[in-house]
């Protein structure tokens, strides 16, 4: 299976994301963290997870007669980058954003379902709203955006952190405008 096929999965994305952040999870902890899902659709999503590169193995303990192994992300995991995402086709394109937004939900749902949600209190957001760029000022807003993002990723769960979930979206909401000409 190739990355794209891979990755657009809404359990697999949601098992990548519950595992960013240098995470490591065993597959019993896993399912504790996506009640909504079946625990055998769990592990067989894991399997393939880590027949496809994406995760290796961090450890493993016996646990009554069993052998328990916990997954990180492998650093050097396959992704989609920008070369893979100019060679999806629109039906790629498709099934990634409804996988994306599949997750959302998911996500969104599950920490509305957690004892002492707040979402007022942990700053959710989820606000929309139009830019009017040139191409010039898409790709500079792109380029700071992804400087602070890169920071961001960078921090390591500690103590007072709370790992929060990201998702920018941006597509043209319409065709550009034609030029304008004069008199």
């Amino acid at each position: 299976m190739n990355t794209v096929d891979l990755l657009l999965h809404p359990v697999r994305l949601r098992i990548v994301h519950a595992l960013s952040g240098g995470r490591e999870l065993t597959t019993t902890e896993l399912c504790a963290g996506l009640p909504d899902v079946p625990r055998v659709t769990v592990y067989r999503q894991v399997a393939l997870l880590a027949e496809g590169g994406f995760l290796e193995v961090a450890g493993e303990q016996r646990v009554r007669g069993a052998v328990e192994r916990r997954y990180r992300l492998r650093q050097d995991r396959p992704v989609i980058d920008a070369e893979a995402a100019a060679a999806m086709t629109r039906e790629d394109h498709r099934r990634g954003f409804a996988a994306a937004m599949a997750v959302l939900i998911a996500e969104f749902n599950a920490y509305l379902d957690r004892d002492g949600a707040d979402p007022a209190a942990d700053g959710v957001s989820y606000r929309q709203g139009t830019l009017w760029l040139s191409p010039e000022e898409l790709a500079e807003l792109a380029g700071k955006l992804l400087v602070d993002l890169r920071k961001a990723a960078a921090n390591k769960p500690a103590p007072g952190r709370a790992p929060y979930l990201l998702s920018p979206i941006l597509f043209p909401a319409a065709p550009p405008l034609p030029p304008e000409t004069g008199p």
